[in-house]
């Protein structure tokens, strides 16, 4: 591929972009620097804590602030819970801010370089693949682990020195003091446990980071946090059993101070949904993975009546922005989408195509959760978005291999309803399917358009996402949108040959005709498990389709979640903090301080209870408003008029043919052997040069990791005429 045999007016020079406004530029910038402050002396805060310093810092803050209505839990909440939620309400400003803003267009940098969060730092080990930044905050965290760990074992034998006691009563007391160390070292972890599973958080979405990226995060926190609470428990259990009373402890129940039981019945529920979640249990059943996981209301609850008020408050943050973001889903997972149609491929992949609204945001590399109450009310499986959002204003495509017995009952559904058009009497219902969808999540702000030079390396059905990022790119050179890219190389490896009509969900010319005058575009398919094609001449199987049908009524998809509207998001967040902050003021001003209430289990109850309220009630409200805001848009848009019809999306049954009879010059198919990256990162960089290019990954963990390790010996190696190579991964792990 020649990067210099393309015409240079595409996309670089004669496109003009919005430009945003000096005030804008610069509030956005302060509302960065503020956030960055703030989390910086958040981080300093946990850091302090186990020092005599931090100890003494602490009791003055206590003692300056304990007027307030709240007492010591307002102050801790304050300190410890509060820098998140205003980081969140920073956040929100700042997303609204920017609005639905255009790709900023921006030339290439002269000066390529490496960048942290795109830097492959580690490849083979427990962490899987981690970026340079990534295994900054893997080293914060271990850095804290061990110096608090230091700090409260020397308070700790300072204090048994001072204390006149026999070997055995030293060794207790040791026990028991360490172990409520751990216990609040866990906590500290569990700040920020919570935050990277609240899929449509606006935090997720003002770093940029999707949450099927931020899952992995939440999984090495859960180690992190599950191995403190057990070491936190197995000490007391250890100091109790020395001192002989381990039954009587493990059951009492005490008013004052903490309740033991409850803090039992939270860590062996933290205990069942650690084990499921172990790689090789969550492979074997992922639906006891699934269900197990549940658990964690028990988990927190059981948490808040073990420890009360004041110390539950020191976690609470994280916890209440995944409870708005839970009870969000929640809302918009109840209601039916229509399914516009169906398809079945011999392949084993069915297509379906959703309706959605006009105002629905998404980019291309988008994830969705789908839910078929006729398979299973509890299941919901995450699949990548097949489509382009300029490829229809109210549908939204996705891919779906027929891998395990949920995907295999879903094609079989399709297959009965094809077969069943007319029912053999009035009274037998025709069968149908029912569908209800999470999402769309993904990334902020659409990066596969901010390179010059893409390399898309898929997996099997891995290649969907990629169908979407090419389809995007077309459709904006067409339109004349702002879009980077202008060297695209696809590298696709399969099992077998009948995974190529995959390839006909999309038809380049039909969306951007001569569009090999304006991209330079390679598609190198590897059949892995075939010596040689399977019909003479290298000709592809013949798509056919074994079912086009519309599915279902029901209504486009839910703008409640994802990259939703951020003024009706964030005034979801905010109505729903401040009436949290009210409802817990008008508790302890009414109820709790009038009334002397001092029992610790009783007041993290209803300090729980206050949280789910709020959400409840004050977030309710806004989403009751939200949704009527939604149903008078769509009416306004005429939807059942303009909205995509199912012959619309209807296969060409030669596609495949048609497409590799059209573009065998971009196309190249090898038959017998797997991508050899070594070769193929050498060839980009003699023919693409001294530029940045975007390397994007959607496959098994294997292939993942042979990109990632060629990337990161490319760029360690890297001469000055080289590119450098920034890894992106696409895969999502649950």
């Amino acid at each position: 591929m020649d990067g210099n045999s393309v015409q240079e007016p595409l996309l670089l020079s004669e496109i003009s972009v919005k430009k945003t406004s000096l005030f804008v530029s610069s509030v956005k910038w302060i509302l960065k620097i503020l956030m960055w402050a703030i989390f910086v002396a958040w981080i300093g805060v946990i850091f302090l804590f186990p020092t005599q310093f931090g100890n003494g810092l602490l009791e003055k803050y206590i003692h300056a602030t304990n007027g307030n209505p709240c007492g010591i839990t307002g102050s801790l909440f304050l300190v410890l819970s509060g820098p998140v939620l205003v980081i969140a309400f920073l956040s929100i400003f700042h997303l609204i801010i920017s609005g639905d803003e255009e790709f900023q267009q921006k030339k290439s940098s002269k000066h390529p370089g490496v960048r942290l969060w795109t830097f492959p730092f580690l490849v083979d080990g427990p962490f899987g693949v981690v970026s340079a930044a990534e295994f900054i905050g893997i080293l914060l965290f271990v850095v804290y682990v061990i110096w608090a760990l230091y700090a409260y074992i020397i308070q700790s034998l300072n204090r048994i020195s001072g204390e006149d006691l026999t070997l055995m009563e030293e060794s207790i007391l040791f026990l028991k003091m360490m172990g409520g160390h751990l216990g609040s070292m866990g906590l500290y972890c569990m700040a920020f446990l919570f935050l990277p599973v609240a899929r449509g958080s606006v935090l997720l979405r003002f770093i940029n980071i999707p949450f099927e990226h931020a899952t992995r995060y939440h999984v090495w926190l859960g180690h992190l946090t599950m191995v403190l609470f057990t070491l936190h428990g197995l000490l007391y259990v250890v100091g109790w059993a020395m001192e002989g009373n381990l039954l009587h402890k493990l059951l009492s129940w005490k008013d004052i101070g903490v309740a033991i039981l409850p803090g039992v019945i939270s860590l062996v529920a933290g205990l069942l949904m650690w084990v499921t979640s172990l790689p090789p249990v969550r492979k074997w059943n992922f639906e006891l993975f699934f269900y197990t996981h549940q658990l964690y209301v028990v988990f927190v609850l059981g948490l808040a009546l073990h420890v009360g008020d004041f110390i539950f408050s020191m976690a609470a943050g994280g916890i209440f922005l995944f409870m708005l973001d839970r009870f969000l889903r929640l809302c918009q997972s109840r209601r039916t989408v229509d399914i516009i149609s169906a398809k079945s491929l011999p392949c084993g992949t069915v297509e379906l195509v959703l309706s959605k609204p006009g105002n629905l945001r998404y980019n291309a590399l988008s994830f969705v959760f789908l839910q078929i109450r006729e398979l299973s009310w509890l299941q919901w499986h995450p699949f990548s978005v097949s489509s382009s959002p300029l490829d229809g204003k109210y549908h939204l495509s996705i891919l779906i291999k027929v891998l395990g017995e949920w995907t295999a009952r879903l094609r079989g559904s399709i297959m009965n309803i094809s077969e069943a058009e007319q029912p053999a009497s009035p009274s037998q219902p025709r069968p149908k399917i029912t569908a209800s969808v999470e999402g769309p999540y993904g990334h902020e702000a659409p990066y596969h358009l901010m390179y010059e030079n893409l390399i898309l390396v898929a997996g099997g059905i891995g290649i969907s996402p990629f169908l979407a990022i090419l389809s995007d790119i077309l459709h904006r050179v067409n339109e004349g949108r702002p879009c980077l890219p202008r060297n695209i190389l696809i590298v696709w490896a399969v099992k077998r040959s009948n995974e190529l009509p995959l390839l006909s969900t999309m038809d380049l010319e039909s969306i951007c005709p001569y569009f090999y005058d304006k991209l330079n575009l390679e598609i190198s398919i590897y059949v892995t498990r075939e010596s040689d094609p399977p019909l003479e001449e290298g000709d592809i199987h013949n798509v056919t389709v074994s079912s086009v049908c519309p599915m279902s009524k029901g209504c486009g998809m839910s703008v409640l979640v994802g990259t939703g509207d951020s003024i009706w998001s964030g005034l979801y967040v905010i109505s729903s903090t401040v009436g949290f902050v009210i409802s817990l003021g008008i508790l302890y001003i009414f109820y709790i301080n009038p009334c002397s209430i001092s029992t610790w289990w009783y007041k993290g109850l209803l300090f729980f209870g206050c949280m789910l309220a709020s959400v409840v009630i004050f977030g309710g409200l806004v989403v009751g408003l939200w949704h009527l805001w939604e149903k008078k848009i769509s009416a306004r848009e005429e939807y059942e008029e303009n909205r995509l019809k199912p012959g619309m999306v209807q296969h060409n049954e030669d596609a495949v043919n048609l497409f590799q009879k059209n573009h065998t010059s971009i196309t190249t198919i090898q038959y017998g052997s797997r991508p050899d990256f070594k070769e193929i990162f050498g060839s980009i960089s003699e023919h693409w040069g001294y530029a940045d290019v975007g390397v994007i990954i959607c496959g098994p963990p294997t292939l993942e990791t042979s990109v990632a390790r060629e990337i990161r010996s490319r760029n360690l190696k890297r001469e000055s005429h080289h590119p450098v190579f920034h890894f992106h991964s696409h895969a999502f792990d649950l």
